[in-house]
């Protein structure tokens, strides 16, 4: 018995550790351990090392302790308690990759913000920082597809803003599992398909708009405001319009284009058999004069009879006539560099109208390739004829400029006219002014500043006789590419437009000699509108809801009047972020637009000088997103009532 007891206490002591136990066990201790020991300086410095272009970040050392009880000592650091609970890097230029993996090592990080840098490739896996509140990552250049899983497990998330990148795919369906979320702004990327149905009673923000999303608004979202759906042709539902009358109207477009198509080949058939038959009657008459001649050939001089007959020319003209028929229903295209399309394709297309005014319609067209078009209806074009607006828009097609979005069809009909210009998903800088969306930085305005500005010195170089050779400029009329480089549309139409309404329709900002009863349009009108952009621009404010409430009030008008009371800092867009060390690049711009907008045309500035001076101003490469201050409001009003 005691043996047997011995041998029981023995035997646990005897059995050797499994090797591969021991072999996991000497990794760990290599690997964890040190990691553990790591102060939060050191992971911060480690972290900054995995960026690349961290020249903003050059003050992190160990010198100072990153955290000072809940007080951050280093650039962009947020701390509570003595540890680091967040990262705001924004506007500093970061590139390279955020490795989240060393983040994750510090156990107090609630939340980080690397917005208006230029990251780019996949987003990075959010979900091993799983004690996140916030994730600010928008106006960054990630892209590619969101994995549906890629927000699971973390339960404390709040606040996700991806907006402005150029991420594809569905929007993550894991989103909708994030019980406390009260945020998300995914706008101004390309995600496609339906919205995920979120059902988070404490939802406060969604904004999707500027995708390719399609299909019903969830129920949860329809109070949501009208422009946070805005630029996703394919969505329906409150509050947008009904998804029944979405489809009405996708087939009244249809319906349209196929009564115009029908309308056109009936008038071409008509005209063919019109012409078949005078040549007929032409071949008949010829035929009998012929056997006439033949007659009295084979009776006089048989050897000269001529064999041919002018009957056996009647099919070759019958060709050309139906050759011809089919020519005309052919789009007219302005370059050699396009896939080649016609009407056919277009009323087969997937359409959507995308406004309508009294100067034409504008719809937008994806057809079989994939291609998306915006296709431009002008009835103001009827007294044009074809060989001139033929030629015209030969010298829309030779224009070639980054800033000018390229024609690249065109269709003539007497009664009206279709143009075709390629599809620019992130919408209009009026759509961003005024949409409620992210809202555009000094350094963004300022370079879309430049770029209008170019463009427009392109058209006064290129069309030198032109009276106005934009003739429509205004915010609408400018659309911002993925990476906000502005492309004028609708120029240089004065000369194919009625002349009875080219004065009404075309100068969007009447400038004063628009005004008066028998008005004209010269070069400075167009100087007048770039003005008034300008000023747009610096205000935030439209200016068209000036002229509607008072024909002799514009948006010059005001700020000159504000500026006069000696209140500058109120002219100011209180949206524009990214000021605090560009005032006085804000101001200079501030007085050209006022140059611009003089009402004495011959006292506005010309195009070469409006350019030279918007050139000369910097974007200030500034750190912080404050508006003018109180304190500064007194220089303000100093320099500009010099």
């Amino acid at each position: 018995m005691g043996a047997h007891v011995a041998r029981l206490v023995r035997a646990p002591a005897a059995a050797p550790a499994p090797p591969s136990f021991l072999i996991l066990l000497i990794i760990f201790s290599c690997l964890v351990v040190p990691n553990l020991s790591l102060t939060d300086s050191e992971i911060l410095l480690k972290f900054r090392d995995s960026l690349a272009n961290t020249t903003a970040l050059a003050s992190w050392n160990l010198s100072v302790n990153p955290c000072s009880g809940d007080n951050g000592k280093w650039i962009g650091v947020r701390c509570s308690g003595g540890s680091v609970s967040g990262l705001k890097l924004e506007n500093t230029g970061l590139k390279g990759s955020i490795d989240v993996d060393i983040l994750q090592l510090l156990p107090h990080l609630r939340s980080i913000s690397f917005m208006h840098n230029e990251f780019q490739g996949p987003l990075p896996r959010l979900r091993v920082l799983g004690a996140l509140k916030s994730v600010f990552l928008s106006n960054n250049r990630f892209s590619g597809e969101i994995p549906g899983d890629a927000f699971v497990g973390m339960g404390s998330l709040k606040k996700v803003y991806l907006a402005n990148n150029e991420l594809t795919g569905s929007i993550p369906s894991s989103l909708i599992t994030l019980t406390r979320l009260l945020e998300l702004r995914i706008e101004g990327n390309q995600f496609q398909g339906r919205i995920p149905d979120f059902q988070q009673k404490g939802l406060k923000l969604v904004n999707v708009s500027n995708n390719e999303l399609e299909g019903p608004i969830p129920h949860r979202l329809s109070k949501m405001d009208i422009s946070s759906f805005s630029g996703n042709d394919g969505l329906c539902g409150q509050p947008l319009e009904s998804c029944e009358s979405r489809q009405r109207r996708a087939y009244v477009f249809r319906v349209a284009i196929s009564v115009f198509v029908a309308g056109l080949l009936l008038g071409f058939v008509i005209g063919a058999l019109i012409i078949y038959r005078r040549r007929r009657r032409t071949s008949s008459q010829l035929d009998l004069t012929s056997s006439f001649n033949d007659h009295h050939e084979s009776k006089s001089a048989p050897t000269c009879r001529n064999q041919g007959t002018p009957a056996g020319v009647q099919p070759a003209a019958t060709n050309r006539g139906a050759s011809k028929v089919e020519q005309k229903l052919q789009l007219s295209f302005v370059g050699d560099d396009r896939e080649r399309f016609d009407l056919q394709d277009l009323l087969r297309a997937s359409a959507e109208v995308l406004g309508s005014g009294n100067f034409g319609s504008s719809y937008k067209a994806i057809i079989m390739n994939g291609q998306a078009l915006v296709v431009k209806r002008y009835k103001q074009m009827n007294n044009v004829g074809r060989e001139e607006f033929n030629e015209q828009m030969r010298r829309l097609g030779r224009l070639k400029h980054p800033n000018l979005l390229p024609l690249v069809a065109y269709y003539y009909r007497r009664e009206e006219k279709l143009l075709v210009y390629d599809f620019v998903p992130n919408g209009s800088l009026a759509s961003h002014l005024h949409g409620n969306q992210a809202g555009l930085d000094w350094k963004t305005r300022l370079h879309i500043i430049k770029g209008v500005a170019r463009g427009l010195a392109y058209l006064y170089t290129e069309f030198p006789s032109l009276l106005i050779p934009h003739g429509h400029l205004k915010s609408s009329n400018v659309l911002l590419d993925d990476f906000y480089e502005p492309l004028l549309t609708d120029y240089a139409l004065a000369p194919v437009t009625n002349p009875e309404h080219s004065r009404q329709l075309l100068v969007a900002y009447k400038s004063p000699e628009c005004t008066l009863p028998q008005g004209h349009v010269n070069k400075k009108t167009d100087i007048w509108s770039l003005g008034t952009l300008i000023l747009e621009m610096l205000t935030g404010r439209f200016p068209v809801s000036y002229i509607a409430h008072d024909k002799d009030a514009d948006l010059a008008t005001w700020v000159m009047s504000t500026v006069n009371d000696e209140r500058t800092s109120a002219v100011f867009d209180k949206e524009m972020r990214g000021t605090k060390n560009c005032k006085g690049e804000m101001i200079k711009l501030l007085k050209i637009g006022l140059s611009c907008c003089e009402r004495d045309e011959e006292r506005r500035l010309s195009i070469s000088e409006v350019v030279g001076k918007i050139e000369e101003l910097r974007d200030c490469d500034a750190p912080t997103s404050d508006a003018p201050s109180y304190a500064s409001r007194t220089i303000i009003d100093d320099d500009l009532n010099r």
